[in-house]
C-alpha cells in the first residue's frame, strides 16, 4: 500500500544554490561581482530567480555557495534574502568559501562546494536536496520535479532542456531511453544524441539536480575520496550514478511556470554581453516571451525604499518621454527621450539626450545631448555631455567593449580613458 502524502515534498527539502561563478563571458559586468549578482530586468538580480523559484515551490531552506568576487552577491542576499525564520523551520544560509575542510581548500568544483557544508546540510535534516545553478533566468516549479523523482524510484533527477539537437554541443546532454532514463551523459559532444520519437531534439542539463539527501551524502563523500575526481556534477557525480544507479531526466516542460502571456517555456542563460542585453530588451516587448508582472509567481529581490520615477519638460525639442521602456524607481527622465530601454533604480537622464535599445544598470547619470543606442552601462557610470555611441562602429569598439552583433558595453573605466 502507497502512503499517502500528507504535505508537499518541498517542505521537507532544501534548496542548494551554487552561486560562486565569475562568468568570464560577461566580460567587464563581472569584475567587481559573480555571475549571480548581476543585474537583471530593472530591480532583481539574476540569482532571484532560482531562489523565488524555490521559495514560490514551497521550499522553506535555502543554501548559497558563494566564491568568486562575492561582496555584492552576499550584500544583496543579506538585505534581500533575510526573512526567513527558523522559529517557523526556514533557514537561509549564506555558505562563503571559507576553507572548513583544509586550510588551504576553496571550493574545487561544483560538487566540492556541497562536500565542504555537509555537516550543516545534515543538521537541517531534510529528506530531499535540491541542487541548483545560480545564474540563470527561468521560472520553475521545483515541487513537480520532486514529485517525478520520488514517483521514479530515481537516484538523481537531471533537470533537462529539449533544445534543437546541433545546438546542444555546448551543454552537458543526456541520452534517455522511451522512459527518460538517462543511459549515457555526454560532456559538449559533437554529435549530440537525440530524444527517442525526435531525433532532432536533445536534451540538455540545467544544472538542476534532486536527490535523497542520504544518497547525496554518500555520493559526495565516494567522490571526496576519488583523487582522479575534478569534483565537479556534471563530470565526476552525475556519470557515476548513471553507470552504477538509476538517473531520469525531468524535463523542464513539465513544471515550467507560465502566465496566460507566455507562450514558450523560458529559459536563458544569459552568460554572454549579446545574451544579456537581448534578455533585458524582450522585456519591452508589448508582450514578452518572459512575464515578470506575473503576480502568481512573483520574483523576489531586495525592495529598496525610493521614489517614483519622474518625466519632466514638455518642450518641442526637451521632452521627458519612454516608449515600449521599462523605468525604475527613483529614475528622472530630464527632458530626454527613451525608446525600447530598461532603467534600473535612480537613473538620471539629461535634457536633450536618446536612449535607444539601452540597457542601463543603478544610479548611471547621462549628460546632456548623449546619443546612446545598443549599449549596457555598468553601474555608477557618468556618461558625459555629447557622447555619441552606436553610430561609428569602429569608433565604438575603439572606446568600448563592442560585440559582434554592435552591443557596446560602457564602464566607468572605459569613460575615464576618453578623457572627456
Amino acid at each position: 500500500m502507497v502512503e499517502k502524502r500528507t504535505q508537499p515534498l518541498a517542505r521537507d527539502a532544501m534548496a542548494y544554490v551554487l552561486a560562486g561563478g565569475r562568468g568570464s563571458r560577461l566580460k567587464e559586468l563581472t569584475d567587481r561581482r559573480a555571475k549571480p549578482a548581476v543585474y537583471f530586468g530593472g530591480k532583481a538580480r539574476i540569482i532571484d530567480f532560482a531562489l523565488s523559484n524555490a521559495l514560490n515551490s514551497g521550499i522553506r531552506r535555502i543554501g548559497v555557495a558563494t566564491q568568486y568576487k562575492a561582496h555584492s552577491l552576499i550584500r544583496h542576499l543579506q538585505r534581500g534574502w533575510n526573512f526567513f525564520r527558523p522559529e517557523r523551520n526556514e533557514s537561509f544560509d549564506i555558505l562563503p568559501a571559507s576553507q572548513r575542510v583544509s586550510e588551504t581548500q576553496w571550493y574545487e568544483g561544483t560538487a566540492d562546494a556541497v562536500y565542504q557544508n555537509i555537516d550543516i546540510i545534515e543538521d537541517h535534516g531534510v529528506e530531499y536536496m535540491v541542487i541548483l545553478a545560480g545564474d540563470h533566468v527561468y521560472k520553475m516549479d521545483y515541487e513537480l520535479m520532486l514529485q517525478q523523482h520520488v514517483d521514479s524510484g530515481a537516484d538523481v533527477t537531471v533537470g533537462c532542456l529539449e533544445v534543437p539537437r546541433m545546438e546542444a554541443t555546448g551543454f552537458g546532454v543526456m541520452h534517455v531511453d522511451n522512459a527518460d532514463r538517462i543511459i549515457a551523459f555526454v560532456e559538449k559532444p559533437a554529435d549530440p544524441p537525440g530524444i527517442p520519437g525526435n531525433p532532432d531534439m536533445a536534451l540538455a542539463s540545467m544544472g538542476i539536480y534532486v536527490f535523497h539527501t542520504k544518497f547525496l551524502m554518500d555520493m559526495l563523500r565516494r567522490d571526496a575520496a576519488d583523487p582522479k575526481s575534478s569534483r565537479d556534477f556534471g563530470k565526476d557525480i552525475i556519470p557515476y550514478i548513471v553507470e552504477h544507479g538509476k538517473a531520469v531526466a525531468h524535463r523542464f516542460t513539465h513544471s515550467c511556470v507560465r502566465s496566460d502571456f507566455e507562450r514558450e517555456a523560458y529559459w536563458r542563460d544569459v552568460g554572454t554581453i549579446d545574451a544579456y542585453w537581448q534578455a533585458n530588451i524582450d522585456l519591452t516587448h508589448i508582450t514578452p516571451e518572459l512575464d515578470i508582472y506575473d503576480s502568481t509567481w512573483p520574483i523576489w529581490t531586495f525592495s529598496e525604499i525610493k521614489p517614483p520615477a519622474k518625466f519632466v519638460h514638455d518642450d518641442e525639442d526637451r521632452r521627458g518621454s519612454a516608449t515600449s521602456s521599462l523605468v525604475s524607481g527613483d529614475c528622472i527622465i530630464s527632458g530626454a527621450a527613451l525608446n525600447r530601454s530598461l532603467l534600473f533604480t535612480g537613473v538620471r537622464v539629461n535634457s536633450y539626450s536618446r536612449l535607444e535599445n539601452a540597457v542601463v544598470l543603478p544610479d548611471v547619470t547621462i549628460g546632456r545631448h548623449s546619443i546612446l543606442r545598443n549599449v549596457v552601462i555598468d553601474s555608477r557610470v557618468v556618461i558625459p555631455e555629447g557622447l555619441v555611441v552606436g553610430d561609428d562602429p569602429e569608433l565604438d569598439a575603439k572606446r568600448f567593449r563592442r560585440t559582434e552583433s554592435g552591443v557596446c558595453l560602457i564602464t566607468q573605466t572605459m569613460i575615464d580613458k576618453l578623457g572627456m
